[in-house]
């Protein structure tokens, strides 16, 4: 398909895009470089993929036909992938710090000594091949993203061609809402460079599984669902599933964007108004705006990003809302993981800031 990693690496590199830096690495300022081409890649694997469609090289309904396939071969690669990582971050740090740079740095928490779980949440922070190309970075938000995307539209092709003609309204939401977002993703794409993700964490099966198996062959679940269970939606229905996938895109895009703006340019006429607090490692912290109502605000404009997917399915299974379950309970996880790294980060600063923002993800309630 055109969403594997071989064909993506290629536009990784061929495409045109800016190139920014991240953040720093290291007290020196130590900044890696990031081409941001995702979008570009997204628009021309479709464009491949419906060329060969018409041409009849490949089926429009190939993920549908062979989604077990593609579900093992995703697998088995991703696990080649983590072994590959965990192997070249022990030859890198046994080198006596030879080969130790900004590209092969370690992350913090990946080297606790257990090889089941640094193998699990990835000891290297940036690992990077081929002359640039970050691996971690790749996989985040493509081919994941892409396959995501290619997939849906396999499914709603599959539903057309079993229904002799039609595609439903609830598939047509489905489809539009998460086409939506890995459009917003990639176009967007500089945001990610200053989450917990690539600032933190490693790159190891947690990530590598995630991005290229789990992501692409569970978010599609819903339009898969929809093939062989079509489900009728009145003009309220819509109305009320558009208002929730709206208000959760307002809530996300606008902690995100505010977030990435400040830490980017704080002296931004969109930012300069708000209130922080200043730590003894010199961050700032907002306590105003989005981030003055919870410290999470992001995930729960992603918590109902997430719903608003699930709901034009209606009621006849639970199986459509198991994203929400899965999700909810992997943001929450992720909140905690971030709070004891910060407390330990920021120490009394962090009991400051959590006093004045005491809500986690949902203001007055958690």
């Amino acid at each position: 398909m055109c969403a594997s990693p071989l064909v993506q690496v290629v536009l990784y590199y061929v495409l045109p895009g800016e190139v920014v830096s991240g953040v720093p690495l290291d007290a020196k300022g130590t900044r890696l470089k990031y081409p941001l081409n995702g979008l570009r890649s997204m628009f021309v694997s479709v464009g491949i993929m419906v060329t060969l469609a018409y041409l009849g090289v490949i089926s429009p309904t190939i993920a549908y036909d062979l989604f077990p396939q593609l579900v093992f071969t995703a697998t088995v690669f991703s696990y080649a992938m983590s072994i590959y990582l965990y192997a070249y971050s022990l030859w890198c740090s046994r080198s006596g710090g030879r080969y130790l740079t900004a590209e092969t740095q370690l992350a913090a928490h990946g080297n606790s000594g257990n090889v089941l779980y640094d193998f699990f949440i990835g000891r290297s922070l940036n690992p990077r091949v081929f002359g640039g190309l970050d691996l971690k970075y790749f996989c985040e938000l493509r081919p994941g993203l892409v396959a995501w995307f290619l997939i849906n539209l396999s499914m709603a092709a599959k539903q057309y061609e079993k229904s002799g003609g039609s595609i439903s309204a609830s598939m047509c939401l489905v489809c539009i809402f998460q086409a939506y977002y890995v459009w917003d993703a990639l176009y967007s794409e500089a945001a990610i460079l200053t989450t917990m993700d690539i600032t933190t964490d490693g790159f190891g099966w947690m990530l590598a599984f995630g991005d290229l198996a789990w992501v692409p062959f569970t978010y599609c679940t819903q339009a898969r669902f929809l093939v062989d269970h079509p489900a009728e939606l009145a003009p309220l229905s819509v109305l009320g599933i558009l208002g929730v996938k709206a208000l959760g895109f307002w809530i996300f895009r606008g902690s995100n964007g505010q977030k990435n703006e400040f830490r980017s340019n704080p002296h931004s006429p969109a930012v300069r108004h708000l209130k922080f607090i200043e730590t003894a490692s010199g961050s700032k912290l907002l306590i105003s705006g989005w981030w003055g109502m919870a410290r999470h605000m992001n995930y729960l404009g992603d918590l109902l990003m997430g719903l608003a997917w699930c709901l034009p399915c209606g009621v006849q299974s639970p199986i459509p809302y198991f994203y929400s379950i899965y999700f909810t309970t992997l943001l929450v996880h992720r909140e905690r993981r971030d709070e004891e790294k910060c407390r330990k980060k920021y120490g009394k600063d962090w009991e400051r800031y959590t006093a004045l923002v005491p809500y986690r993800i949902l203001p007055y309630v958690y």
